[in-house]
């Protein structure tokens, strides 16, 4: 179950991150071109993109390979 969640919040980030992407480089905002100027789906979608970013914030340590700690290794 965590691992789904993880991979929609993971999706989620992703269309959020190139959607800024598109609003800074080119000021195009797709999430309202096809739901709408804060209607309430695209407010809705901004919503899930804002909470995945924070679950993703929050269990990151726990979830990434590479920020595991490892243990130092005895110089020789």
């Amino acid at each position: 179950m965590m691992k789904a969640l993880h991979m929609i919040a993971f999706i989620l980030v992703v269309i959020g991150a190139l959607n800024w992407g598109l609003v800074g480089f080119f000021k195009y905002d797709l999430v309202a071109k096809i739901f709408g100027d804060m209607t309430m789906i695209s407010r809705i979608i901004y919503d899930l993109v804002g909470l995945s970013g924070l679950l993703l914030l929050f269990t990151h340590w726990g979830d990434c390979k590479k920020c595991e700690t490892k243990p130092a290794q005895p110089v020789m």
